[in-house]
């Protein structure tokens, strides 16, 4: 395969990203990703995400994307018009894209690693 640059194009190789187990243990006050995903030319997003204690994800619908929830570290609780389902160590969540889902971490917060696909970047069509 020739790369633009009229070269072979680089052969993929695994590499090891991170330690969630570890990133998980860091003394972490605020909301937000403790790490992303963000190698080029990836198909996939993933976050590590961390709630304090307390913190929750308002209630919301995902339009595009189906996405994957791990719960790594701490506990929850994961809200749908269905009902609440507890979210602990590895328990493994599918949302469906369409579907609505809320979360709330409970006493010792919340860190859970989410993987979906990679959205499409923005694009500019001219006019019909």
């Amino acid at each position: 395969m020739t790369h633009e640059s009229g070269g072979v194009a680089p052969t993929p190789t695994a590499s090891v990203l991170c330690d969630v187990q570890e990133l998980t243990g860091l003394p972490v006050a605020a909301s937000g990703a403790l790490w992303k995903l963000a190698e080029s030319g990836r198909q996939l997003d993933a976050n590590l995400v961390h709630l304090p204690a307390g913190r929750s994800v308002d209630a919301h619908a995902e339009p595009d994307l189906d996405v994957l929830l791990l719960v790594i570290a701490g506990d929850g609780t994961l809200v749908t018009p269905d009902g609440s389902e507890a979210l602990t160590q590895g328990r493994l969540v599918w949302l469906p894209r369409g579907s609505t889902r809320g979360l709330t971490a409970h006493s010792e917060g919340l860190s859970y690693l989410t993987v979906h696909p990679r959205r499409p970047g923005l694009q500019i069509h001219s006019r019909p």
